[in-house]
Parts: C-alpha cells; sequence; structure tokens
C-alpha cells in the first residue's frame, strides 16, 4: 500500500536523486554579475574612454578598456611630413604637457642625426620641461580633487597654472597646443621678462603647495578615497610597463633623468621622490613632492644659465645668419643648397624615451634617408598604463573607478594616438 505522501515525495524526485525532506529545503538565491558600460561620453574619463564593468552588486569583478574613439591616425600621417612639420602634430598627443611632447620628438630626431645642442639651449630646454612638469602636475591635482569632490583645490590650482601658461604664452604665443622646441635648439630665446616673471613665480610657488596640502593631506575623504585603492607592488608595476610617478609610487626609482640623463639634469641637485604602498595616495603624493623638486631645478637653472646660441648652427636646421651672407658668398650658396633640401637624415632606426610628467614617452623612428620618416611609432604613458587598469581595479568599488582613472593621469589624445 502507497501512502500519499510517499507518492509525493517521489513526484518531487523526478529528475534525479531522493527529494530532500522539509528541513534540508533551503531558499534558492540567485546571483548574476552584471554589466555596466562607463563611457564613452562620461566626465570623469578624462576624454573618449568607454570601460565596460563586471560587477557583483557595486564591486568590481573586471573592468575592460574600450580604446580607439579619437581616431588620431598621428604615426601615419608623420610619414607624409618633414621632421620639422612634425613638431606641431606632437602638441595634439598630450596637448596638457604639449611642450614636452616636442622635446621627447626632437630628442629622437637629434639623436638620429647624432646632432649636438648648444648648450644655452639645452639649459631652457630643461628649464621649460620643468615648467611644463609643473603645470602637468597642477592640472592632474585640481581635476582629481574635484572629481573627488574637492572644488576648492581646482580653483587654487588653476591659479598658478594660469600664471604658467601666461609666460608660455609670451615665450612662443600659444596656451595650449605650444610649439617651441626645435630640432638642434628652440625657436627663440629667452626674455628677460619672462626670467624676472619666473623668479618671483618660484619664490612664491612653495607656499601654494603647502596651501594645497592644507586642504587634501589630511582631510578624511580624501584619505578614505584614495588610502590603499588601487594598490599595485613594484614587481607588477614593472611587469605592466607603468612608468613615471605611477610607477615609482610604487617604491621602484627609475626616472628616465636619472637613468639616462640628457638636457642638464645631470648638472642639476634634484632628488626623485618615491611612494611606499603603491595606492592612489602614494602617487599624490609623488606629484605633490616633483613639483617641489621640479621648482628646485628651474632655480638653479636660472642661476647657472650660459650665454650663447640657442639653436645650433648647422645647414640642416637654420637659415644663413647675416655674417655668413655677407661673408662668402660661395658659401652662402652652398648653405642654400643644404637648406633647401631639408634633412638628410642617415638610414637606420632609433628609439628615444624621455621622462614626461606622465610617465616615458618614447619616439622611434625608422628612417631610409631624406627628411621625412619612413616609419615612427610613438610610445605612450597613456595607452600603457590603460593596460593595467582591470588588475588595479578590481575588488573595489564603482565610485573608486573614478579615481584609479585619475591616478595614471591619462589624456586620450596619446592613448588614441
Amino acid at each position: 500500500m502507497t501512502m500519499k505522501g510517499d507518492n509525493i515525495s517521489k513526484q518531487v524526485a523526478v529528475g534525479g536523486g531522493e527529494a530532500p525532506t522539509p528541513h534540508e529545503v533551503k531558499p534558492i538565491l540567485r546571483r548574476e554579475e552584471f554589466l555596466l558600460n562607463m563611457g564613452p561620453q562620461h566626465p570623469s574619463t578624462h576624454g573618449v574612454l568607454r570601460v565596460v564593468l563586471d560587477l557583483e552588486g557595486e564591486r568590481i569583478v573586471k573592468a575592460t578598456p574600450d580604446l580607439g574613439y579619437l581616431h588620431r591616425g598621428v604615426e601615419k600621417l608623420a610619414e607624409l611630413e618633414t621632421y620639422n612639420q612634425i613638431i606641431p602634430l606632437t602638441d595634439r598627443l598630450d596637448y596638457v604637457c604639449s611642450m614636452t611632447n616636442n622635446y621627447a620628438f626632437v630628442r629622437s630626431v637629434e639623436k638620429l642625426l647624432r646632432l649636438q645642442v648648444p648648450e644655452r639651449a639645452e639649459y631652457i630646454r630643461t628649464l621649460v620641461a620643468e615648467m611644463m612638469r609643473i603645470s602637468g602636475h597642477l592640472f592632474w591635482l585640481g581635476t582629481q580633487a574635484l572629481d573627488v569632490g574637492a572644488m576648492t583645490v581646482f580653483f587654487f590650482t588653476f591659479r598658478e597654472r594660469e600664471e604658467i601658461l601666461d609666460m608660455f604664452e609670451e615665450l612662443c604665443g600659444a596656451r595650449l597646443t605650444m610649439t617651441y622646441y626645435r630640432v638642434g635648439g628652440l625657436d627663440r630665446d629667452l626674455t628677460p621678462k619672462i626670467i624676472d616673471r619666473l623668479k618671483k613665480f618660484i619664490k612664491e610657488f612653495p607656499k601654494k603647495i603647502k596651501e594645497y596640502n592644507t586642504l587634501l593631506e589630511t582631510n578624511r575623504i580624501w584619505l578614505a578615497r584614495t588610502k590603499d585603492v588601487a594598490v599595485i607592488s613594484g614587481e607588477d608595476a614593472v611587469n605592466f610597463g607603468l612608468t613615471g610617478p605611477t610607477l615609482r609610487g610604487s617604491g621602484v626609482n627609475y626616472d628616465i633623468r636619472k637613468a639616462e640623463p640628457y638636457g642638464v639634469y645631470d648638472r642639476l641637485d634634484w632628488e626623485v621622490p618615491l611612494g611606499k604602498n603603491g595606492d592612489t595616495y602614494d602617487r599624490y603624493w609623488i606629484r605633490v613632492l616633483e613639483m617641489t623638486q621640479s621648482a628646485r631645478m628651474i632655480e638653479q637653472i636660472l642661476e647657472k644659465i650660459p650665454s650663447g646660441p640657442f639653436l645650433a648652427d648647422h645647414p640642416m636646421v637654420v637659415l644663413p645668419q647675416k655674417d655668413l651672407v655677407m661673408a662668402d658668398m660661395e658659401s652662402l650658396i652652398h648653405h642654400f643648397l643644404v637648406a633647401s633640401k631639408g634633412f638628410d637624415a642617415p638610414k637606420g632606426e632609433v628609439y628615444c624615451g624621455t621622462e614626461v610628467p606622465k610617465g616615458e614617452l618614447g619616439f622611434y623612428i625608422y628612417s631610409t634617408g631624406g627628411n621625412r620618416p619612413y616609419r615612427l611609432k610613438i610610445r605612450p604613458p597613456s595607452f600603457i598604463h590603460m593596460g593595467a587598469f582591470d588588475y588595479m581595479a578590481r575588488g573595489y568599488m564603482i565610485s573608486d573607478i573614478i579615481t584609479i582613472f585619475g591616478t595614471y593621469d591619462i589624456v586620450m589624445g596619446e592613448c588614441d594616438r
């Protein structure tokens, strides 16, 4: 005889296994991951960057960057232009720190040509590069603080950045896409007015840095959003190819200005700031200390800068001078023939890395001779750093994504070169 309850148990058990007793039945908890598109039109992505977030609640399981929305094509355009005509294209890479892009490119061409740069030009180049580093870090600090919600810091940093841009405008006539560096030197010399104004700025700047630190250094909201967020060890940072403050924040002592000195960095007294924890806070603090070191270098350069030419006296990079015109007609004709031909770069290939505010910016040039590159490839820090984004974002919250974007100091212009 079959009891009614036994029949029900058999029916429930159909499909495999025996039916559970009442006390074994547990509620089914349904768990599924949620995909969220962040960007490409998002104010905190600092450009047209799309990131596909794989979420579990508000915690990040995976973060996949989707790059390439700008379609710049700078590397292909460079094949159609002469070396001098390429310089303005580099301004548009990292347009926040355009001068240092100029510097990185002309150094690569000079390495290919084995061209000696005048001493005064080297001093001024280093001076302007450190001015640009301060300007870039001020821009980063203001926007990073704004992303977290500290609007006052943004106004303070842009107050000082405005002064630097005023000096740049007087120097080269532009405030954003500035073109001042030239192959073999500079477009023009420094003026006494800029030197006086820069001396005054450097004297007051340390007090301004203290103002920023007063607002952020011990601010509990800032600490909560940056301490122990996006932690990466020194070994992992090296394996991902990170450079600049992002690498040095993890305690790795690598700075091209020290490792392979160029300009006049080896003649100046300065230090490389290093972090300990490899978190977002350390990378913030590294940039603050770098601004202090840049001010220190600028002060030394202004004391040591020698007199002399600001552009190499070479027919491939400079037109005939007045004294040459008056002195020797045969030399003048030869000079014009060489200048009209333009660069006659040797065949070969070079790579030259430069320490820009965001990290290592490198240019690889493959030359088959003539006045333009056969191939040109760019190693931008923003693109390389995005390779570590997923690794550094996993396990953190959606709100932390904003500060992780900022900790790289990315600009999509050089990322989507």
